[in-house]
């Protein structure tokens, strides 16, 4: 085997490699294309800006076009009137005039502003107000209590900002994520402004501010979390499954694959193990994306941990990636892409762009990249093992080892090895089935044409077949009568 297996693909990512590609100092994201947030909102604005662009030219191209079609339409009508056809003229233009019209609205400028009071006094008090879950409650309550450690000035102009933002986006049903997580974001920057030049936030410390800011993304995002997380309109639900599967496909990774320097026969390094994919599994549970990011950061932590017990010393950046990847394949947290998808979108850019949470979601985003693009190189392994892997026809040596979290997971993960099994058998017999079903019609048509070729070169002559004659079945007692008397036997004497 070990002439078939190609150099293995390097683990370890420098630093250089997770930072912005514009050269700004911040931490990329692969969401954004190797940029950071700041750079990538640029980039999309300037996109963006010349899609508008376009888009209104080519409807000010189609309206010059629709005009010049109506003045050379009524110069022809003029010319040659047509009075028995009028009525259906009219309907004619009218009908054309209808579609322009409908074309021309494609290419509109979607409106952001809000909605007028008028249209919105139509809508009913009771249509607006909506029923808060436990969560949303609880983090109301939560964002009440922080409010009043604040002058009132302040606590006021927060509070109203954040409710206008909330009723903003559960209102315009229209945008689409992205223009959604475009709204939110420019909230965070608005807010960061307003508390560096309004004389209400004078004298607050950046601790202060940055406190500020993990409320108030706190609260709106726990209210818009149904609206925002995993929207219907995007493919983050069909991705969830995609990894999930997959993770679950390559539940035979061990760390010597993956190169992690960890000893999962230590008692202390399998307890850090259970705690980080405790972390990452309740990522899920969380509804902000500073919870869901805290609980990354936490399972980062722990690996560095587990490096630190394995090694008797403190752990380096480079040995890190490979146990976040292991990790992560142990732990298959659900909904992982949406979870990630929506910390990009929606959390404050500043947080994720530098300091110790940017590094390790960074990292974690890494991870899963390279999750999705493993092969059999990146393990050095031969490519007939890793199908064979994949498949689950066989597993790697010392594998059966490697202890799941609980009992309940190394059951279900016995149970999935004996469900491949099964369905690898039974798509087997189906096609020895299908097999033989061919052998026999093959058969059956061989042996038919034969018959039938042995029938025209050589025609079967009948013959009348000759009965047993029953000599008993042809006389009756008449004919007895006319015979003579039998013989009887005489004694002769002799003289």
């Amino acid at each position: 085997m070990a002439g078939e297996t190609k150099k293995k693909k390097g683990f370890h990512v420098d630093e250089s490699e997770l930072m912005c590609k514009k050269g700004c100092g911040f931490y990329s994201n692969p969401a954004w294309g190797g940029y950071c947030s700041k750079c990538y909102r640029e980039v999309y604005h300037k996109a963006r800006q010349a899609q508008i662009e376009s888009d209104e030219m080519l409807a000010r191209k189609l309206d010059q076009e629709e005009k010049k079609a109506l003045e050379e339409q009524k110069h022809a009508q003029s010319a040659v009137p047509s009075k028995p056809f009028s009525k259906f003229e009219e309907k004619k233009r009218q009908r054309n005039n209808a579609k322009s019209k409908s074309v021309k609205t494609l290419f509109k400028k979607s409106p952001t502003s809000l909605p007028s009071k008028s249209a919105s006094t139509d809508v009913s008090h009771s249509a607006l107000e909506r029923q808060l879950s436990t969560e949303s409650e609880k983090a109301f309550n939560n964002f009440s209590e922080f409010l009043k450690f604040m002058n009132k000035p302040a606590a006021t102009d927060i509070a109203k900002l954040c409710k206008g933002i909330v009723e903003r986006i559960q209102k315009s049903t229209d945008l689409t994520i992205e223009e959604q997580s475009e709204l939110v974001q420019d909230f965070y920057h608005s807010i960061e402004e307003r508390m560096n030049t309004s004389p209400t936030f004078r004298n607050l410390t950046e601790e202060q501010c940055d406190k500020i800011l993990d409320h108030i993304e706190k609260f709106i995002m726990t209210q818009l979390y149904s609206l925002l997380f995993c929207p219907p309109l995007t493919d983050d639900e069909q991705k969830d499954l995609a990894i999930q599967n997959r993770i679950r496909r390559l539940r035979w990774v061990s760390t010597e694959m993956l190169e992690a320097l960890i000893d999962e026969n230590n008692e202390n390094v399998c307890k850090l193990i259970e705690q980080a994919e405790t972390e990452l599994i309740e990522m899920n549970s969380k509804r902000a994306p500073v919870d869901k990011l805290s609980c990354v950061v936490n399972c980062c932590k722990l690996v560095f941990k587990m490096l630190q017990v394995t090694k008797g010393a403190p752990a380096s950046a480079d040995d890190f990636l490979p146990v976040l990847i292991y990790t992560v394949l142990k732990a298959n947290p659900p909904r992982l892409h949406s979870n990630v998808q929506y910390i990009t979108r929606f959390a404050n850019p500043q947080r994720i762009m530098k300091g110790e949470p940017g590094y390790y979601f960074t990292n974690l985003c890494c991870a899963i990249t390279f999750i999705e693009n493993l092969d059999a190189q990146s393990l050095a392994i031969s490519q007939q093992d890793y199908e064979d892997y994949m498949a689950g026809k066989k597993v790697p040596p010392g594998s059966e080892e490697s202890e799941p979290i609980c009992d309940g997971l190394r059951l279900m993960y016995t149970n999935l090895t004996t469900l491949e099994e099964l369905r690898f058998r039974q798509n087997r017999l189906l096609d020895d089935a299908k097999m033989l079903q061919r052998e026999i019609k093959e058969w059956r048509e061989s042996v038919t044409r034969q018959v039938e070729e042995e029938l025209a070169s050589k025609p079967v002559i009948t013959t009348t077949s000759v009965l047993p004659v029953d000599i008993s079945a042809d006389l009756n007692q008449d004919h007895f009568a006319l015979l003579p008397a039998p013989l009887k036997p005489e004694v002769v004497g002799s003289n």
